[in-house]
């Protein structure tokens, strides 16, 4: 299962995003899933009960997902395939987690 995600200019000129909610040839049936709670880095969030973990993140405005620990270089939600190491997390204490698609 995949989310997509629209990403739209807001007035300040950053950017906001949301869910599509109809699509011309997709299925999306959101409000058909269950809304479950999460945290990340001490914040408590909200997804779709099945959705990859990076999707929620994006969608509750995370950007970036981890900071490498030699270049201090930020990563976050790259190829969105598995194929990367950019969002590569720690989720419930199991390190180099592929967040894109793993699902909540």
């Amino acid at each position: 299962m995949s989310v997509a995600i629209i990403m739209t200019s807001n007035c300040q000129g950053g950017l906001s995003v949301k869910l599509i909610e109809n699509h011309p040839i997709l299925d999306f049936h959101h409000e058909k899933k269950t809304k479950v709670k999460f945290s990340f880095d001490g914040k408590e969030l909200e997804g779709f009960a099945g959705e990859p973990i990076a999707a929620a993140l994006h969608a509750n405005g995370v950007r970036i997902y981890r900071i490498t620990p030699e270049m201090k270089r930020p990563r976050g939600f790259v190829c969105a395939i598995g194929k990367c190491s950019s969002c590569f997390m720690t989720v419930n204490g199991v390190p180099d987690v592929r967040t894109c698609v793993t699902h909540l």
